[in-house]
Order: structure tokens, then C-alpha cells, then sequence
């Protein structure tokens, strides 16, 4: 078993370090730990020759990577024999470097860019970068490949120790006729059909012998296929005889059983239970994934989960490769320290950066933007303000070019995600609900619309920012304002009954908590959400989320009959609801939504003169992986934030977007 593990770099900051002990971690601390006296005694003085190094009772092993600056070190009891130490420096160092190669490389790009002594500089480079946040991953990678090589080590010692296994018996040349028979020592399983195939040939061998006939036995018959003699318990009369039965009826008892046995296995989704009248407990928790419900804050509001960007399928391949020892260990290029890194090369010298310099640069950070989901025009765009940014400015070597560039993209990109606007849903809806009123005035409810495209799934995450509410503690009306698709009402009044079902934060089931609204199909879109917000105001309920029928951009009859309805409803929030998989479609819909809106509702009215999208719902987020462009072309065309994302098919599916997330996935490699 380990005791401490831990990544360093030369200038004395610890960039990442596990203590597995008690005792280890209090070593750690001291100044005679194992760790600090292996750089006093061994690195500084220069012994890196040495392959293990010796202190107190611990056996302490190392490993460089000399372009980063790293040292990788593992301390371990020397009165163990642990086997897989070398193997783990080796793989530590491969996946390490391979997972996080952009931010090291702009991590001693910065210290290199520092001339103060090496005291200040740990004090203040530790300060000013967040390894937490940047490292991010690093502790489950790091279980990931310990426990593999653990294993790999277990079973290796069980080879060396199990007894060498006796080659089975020849058969010998007479014992064909018993081998026919299925033993308890021979592996795998015969059917009853090749028994009786056996035994049938079995007996035919020993008729032929001369064996002992039973009385009654060996007689022949015509074959009434082909007047030929045949015994009559041949292999040809097996197969008729099983070709021959056919599908039997199965009874289960000598009566037909009653309604009651009957309705017991019933198990279709509408059976209700006779006492509780709820579904059964499988169906719930297919509508809920209990790890994804939202987290209650200090002042007891359920929030949305953030989404989080990981790069799980990329680390677990090069954990994969690095525990097969496929993943041969090479000097890292120029070009792998990221998607831009092969650009500069030619950047030897301090220098003052030029347009020249630039455009080949970003040229690529274009291309780079492009591969995940940005718009060409936008990332054009993005490109010119990052270059604006940098010309002029005095740079030296590859390694600070590098990390000047990707830190003006970085800022470039984290500046359009900024939300101008507020994103807290919950405080608008509780702002509205609390706000005085004179005695002739009554209490409106807060509204919602969605609207966007056909198929993006719409109706599934009105349900799940229903469902988000209710665990908040509000009352909602679902106003079904989709009266042209086919089973559009059916589809909510579906989601209707299973919110009223659920059990929301402990709090018993949510029923009376959420009701739909609808007058069926070929009625006025916008007199029925005229007419919901009403029904919604007179029974108490403090959110009307009304559903719209999808429909195409360019079609504009449709679009100003959804105009109309923003017009004469004048929702308190309008949402696009937009694909993470169209990319530059996406940018399209969204900005002719929002032009149309604009453009139609406000057209012989003053009511909602000027309204546009004030926010996007994004879904199928969980399909796009890293390339995740289509958040920033959304938000650069209407300057309105993205409220929320879906990520898969269960009510709790729905997250909240940081811009350092997103900023991350963008500029991942």
C-alpha cells in the first residue's frame, strides 16, 4: 500500500499531492518528511542518478518530465514489496502530462515570464493559480489507474502462486461409445435434444454389436414417408416426433383463473394500485434520477445542478493505454501542448507581435472554434477581437506566446458568455409574487413561454422546468397552447399526471401542485393562454408555463400567429428552445426568432411593443461532448443568456451553465 504520492514542480510548488496514512500525512507536514528530504538530499545536491532514495523507514521513488518542470513522487514502507511503484511513476507521468499539457504549459510559461527569486515565486504563484479548479478530474484519474495497477500486481502474484495445471487424460481408442454421453468433467451444456440424439445412436451401435435386445425390442416397421424399414426409435422418428409437437397451450391449474388473480398481473403502466391509487415504484423512478435532483441552498430553494465539463472518455482511454503499456512514453512536441501550439513554433525571441504574426495564428484558433459547434461568422468575429487584443504587445519565447494567446481567447470568450442579464428565474418569479398591489388590483401569475423549432423537445423540458418548481414549493398551470400537432395534449396531460405523482424533497407526493390547461386542438393559440393566465390567477397558481406549437423560421404566418400570442399575453419570459447538435442552424433559428418577435408583436399594439427571446433553453446538451460552440453563438447573436440545458430524459435532467465550464470545454483540446 502507498503512503503519499505527490506532483511537484522544480520551483518548490506542489502542484497536486495524497497522503494514504495518518502518519504519512503528518510526515508530509514536517521538514523531515520523506518527500522534503529527498529534494534536500537527493535533487539538490544532484544525485538524480539514484533510483530510490531511503529515509525513515520509507522508500521514496521519483520520475522527471524535464520540458514541464515536473517531478512525480511516490513514498511507500520499504519493508513492503510493492512491484507496481516503477509502473505507476510511469503511467502517472504519461497521463498526467496527456490530460492537462495546456495548462502546464502556460503554468511555466508564467514562471518563466517571472525573474523574482524562487522563494517569491512559489509564494506567489501558488496563490495565484487555482490547481483545485485547473487539476479538476485529477483525483478520480488517479484512483482510475492506482487501482488498475493493483489489480494487475493481485493478479500477477496469483499466477506465480497457483500450481501448474495437469494437462486431461487422453481418451482412450475404445471409449468413443461413452464419450457419446454427457459427463459431470466435461465443460459446457448439451440440450435434452442431443442427449436423446446420443442415446438413440448410442443403442443403434449396440444393436449392432450384438448387444442385449429387451423383449419386444429391434423390431422394424415400414416408414410410411418412403415403405422403407426403419427402427422405430431411429433418429429420423425423434425428429418427427419433435418437429411433430408443435406449440403447446400452458395451463397453470385445473381452472381458468378469476378476475382477481388476473388484475394482480396486470403490470401496465396505467394499472393503478387499489389503495394508494399511485403507479408502482419502478415507474417513478424511471421519471427521476435521484443524483441529478437539484441541491437545496442555505435558504432552502432548491437551485439546478451546474453542468460540468469532463473529459472522462479521453481520460479513461489514456488510462487504458497507459495500463496496457501501448502508450509509449515520447518528448512532447510543440504542437501537443495544444490545437494551437504547432503555430508557435517560430516565436524564439522576445518580440513585439504584429498583424503578420498573428493571422496564421488565428487562422487556426478559427478552425479550432469552428470543430466545436462555433459559427464561422462568430468565430471570425471572436478571432478579430482576440487579435486586436494582441497586436502591439511585447512577448517572449514559444512558451509565453502560447500562453498570452490562449489567455486573450479565454477572456474573449468569457466576456460574450457573461449573462448582461439576470439568470436567477427564482427571484424574478418570488420578485412578481411579492410585489405590492392596490386593493382593485389581483395577483397575476408569473409566465413562461417556449418557443422554437418542431422536435427540439419543447414540451419534455417544460416538464422538467415544472418539475423544478414544484420542488420549489410553487404552484403551476401548464397552458396547452399547441393545438395543431397531433397528440400535443395528450403528450402533456402524460406529463401532468406523472408530476402529480412524484415525491418532491421528502415532502409526499406533489399532486394539486401542477394542473394543465388546454380546450383541446384547432382553437386560437393566443385565447387559450389569454385565457390560462386568467384560470391561473383565479385559482391561486404561481406559474403559467405555456407551451407553443414548433414551428419553422422562415414561415411567417406561423411566426406572427406566435407574435400574437406574445402581444396579447405579454409573457414575463419568453424562451427559445434551441438544439446543442445544429451548430450554425441553430444561429439561424434563434436570430429570425427573435426578429419576428420583434418585427410582429408589436404591430397595432403597445402592449409588448419590441418584445424578443429573453433567454434560451438549450437541449440535448448531453449528445455534444466538448464541442459545446453552439452556447456561445447563441448568446453572441442575441446577447441574452442561456437559462438552462437538458441533458437526458428524466424530470431531475436539467442544469445551469458556468461560463468557466463552458470556457473549459471550448478551449480543450
Amino acid at each position: 500500500m502507498l503512503d503519499h504520492c505527490s506532483i511537484v514542480h522544480k520551483g518548490g510548488i506542489v502542484l497536486w499531492s495524497r497522503s494514504f496514512t495518518p502518519e504519512a500525512s503528518q510526515l508530509t507536514s514536517s521538514s523531515s518528511s520523506p518527500v522534503n528530504s529527498l529534494i534536500r538530499d537527493a535533487l539538490i545536491e544532484g544525485r538524480v542518478a539514484e533510483e530510490k532514495y531511503e529515509k525513515g523507514g520509507y522508500a521514496v521513488k521519483w520520475t522527471f518530465v524535464n520540458d514541464l518542470e515536473l517531478i512525480f513522487v511516490v513514498a511507500y514502507q520499504r519493508i513492503l514489496q510493492l512491484t507496481y511503484v516503477d509502473d505507476l511513476l510511469g503511467a502517472l507521468k504519461i497521463v498526467f502530462v496527456e490530460l492537462f499539457q495546456p495548462f502546464l504549459a502556460a503554468f511555466v510559461a508564467s514562471l518563466h515570464a517571472i525573474s523574482s527569486s524562487a522563494v517569491v515565486l512559489s509564494m506567489t504563484e501558488a496563490t495565484r493559480w487555482n490547481f483545485e479548479n485547473a487539476l479538476e478530474g485529477w483525483d478520480i484519474a488517479f484512483d482510475k489507474l492506482l487501482k488498475g495497477l493493483e489489480n494487475k500486481a493481485a493478479e500477477d502474484r496469483k499466477l506465480r502462486l497457483r500450481p501448474a495445471a495437469r494437462p486431461p487424460p487422453t481418451p482412450s481408442p475404445g471409449s468413443s461409445d461413452v464419450d457419446l454421453l454427457p459427463t459431470e468433467s466435461q465443460p459446457g451444456t448439451v440440450d435434452e435434444q442431443q442427449i436423446a440424439r446420443n442415446v438413440e445412436a448410442l443403442k443403434n451401435r449396440l444393436r449392432g454389436r450384438g448387444g442385449t435386445r429387451a423383449p419386444g425390442r429391434g423390431r422394424t416397421r415400414k416408414d410410411p414417408r418412403n415403405g422403407r424399414d426403419s427402427h422405430p426409435n431411429s433418429d429420423s422418428d425423434v425428429a418427427i416426433k419433435h418437429k411433430q409437437k408443435g406449440k403447446v397451450l400452458r395451463r397453470w391449474g385445473d381452472e381458468l383463473p378469476s378476475e382477481s388473480e388476473m388484475a394482480s398481473l396486470d403490470f401496465s403502466y396505467e394499472k393503478l394500485s387499489d389503495q394508494d391509487h399511485h403507479p408502482a415504484s419502478n415507474d417513478l423512478e424511471a421519471l427521476v434520477d435521484e443524483a441529478s435532483r437539484g441541491i437545496r441552498n442555505k435558504d432552502g430553494l432548491y437551485e439546478v445542478r451546474d453542468w460540468e465539463f469532463t473529459n472522462d472518455k479521453a481520460a479513461d482511454d489514456v488510462i487504458a493505454r497507459a495500463l496496457s503499456g501501448s502508450y509509449k512514453e515520447s518528448k512532447p512536441a510543440q504542437g501537443s501542448l495544444g490545437t494551437l501550439g504547432s503555430l508557435f513554433a517560430r516565436f524564439t525571441g522576445s518580440k513585439v507581435l504584429s498583424e503578420d504574426d498573428l493571422k496564421p495564428v488565428l487562422e487556426g484558433m478559427k478552425q479550432h472554434l469552428m470543430k466545436k459547434n462555433v459559427a464561422k461568422d462568430i468565430a471570425e468575429k471572436v478571432c478579430e477581437g482576440v487579435g486586436e487584443s494582441l497586436v502591439g504587445r511585447k512577448v517572449g519565447g514559444f512558451q509565453t506566446t502560447y500562453a498570452t494567446v490562449r489567455l486573450a481567447l479565454s477572456n474573449s470568450i468569457t466576456h460574450i458568455l457573461t449573462p448582461k442579464t439576470s439568470t436567477d428565474l427564482l427571484f424574478s418569479i418570488r420578485a412578481k409574487l411579492m410585489s405590492p398591489l392596490t386593493s382593485a388590483q389581483q395577483r397575476m401569475p408569473y409566465s413562461i413561454t417556449f418557443v422554437g423549432v418542431n422536435g427540439v423537445g419543447k414540451s419534455t423540458n417544460l416538464s422538467k422546468v415544472c418539475f423544478w418548481l414544484i420542488q420549489n414549493g410553487f404552484r403551476v398551470l401548464i397552458a396547452a397552447c399547441d393545438t395543431f400537432r397531433s397528440g400535443a395534449v395528450e403528450q402533456l396531460r402524460v406529463h401532468v399526471r406523472n408530476l402529480s405523482m412524484l415525491s418532491v424533497g421528502g415532502a409526499g407526493d406533489s399532486e394539486g401542485r401542477v394542473e394543465l390547461y388546454e380546450r383541446g386542438y384547432g382553437k386560437d393559440a393566443a385565447g387559450i393562454a389569454k385565457e390560462a393566465i386568467a384560470y391561473g390567477r383565479d385559482n391561486g397558481f404561481d406559474v403559467v408555463l405555456i407551451d407553443t406549437a414548433g414551428r419553422m423560421q422562415d414561415n411567417e404566418p406561423l411566426m406572427r400567429a406566435l407574435a400574437k400570442l406574445v402581444s396579447v399575453n405579454n409573457p414575463d419570459k419568453i424562451l427559445f428552445v434551441g438544439e446543442a447538435l445544429v451548430g450554425n442552424e441553430a444561429v439561424d433559428q434563434l436570430t429570425k426568432f427573435d426578429r419576428a418577435l420583434r418585427d410582429f408583436s408589436g404591430a397595432g399594439t403597445a402592449v409588448a411593443k419590441g418584445r424578443g427571446i429573453d433567454g434560451m433553453l438549450v437541449t440535448k446538451w448531453d449528445t455534444v461532448d466538448d464541442k459545446v460552440g453552439a452556447a456561445l453563438s447563441m448568446t453572441y447573436v442575441t446577447g441574452q443568456p442561456i437559462v438552462f440545458v437538458g441533458t437526458g430524459q428524466t424530470y431531475t435532467d436539467l442544469r445551469q451553465l458556468r461560463v468557466a465550464n463552458v470556457v473549459e470545454a471550448i478551449l480543450s483540446d
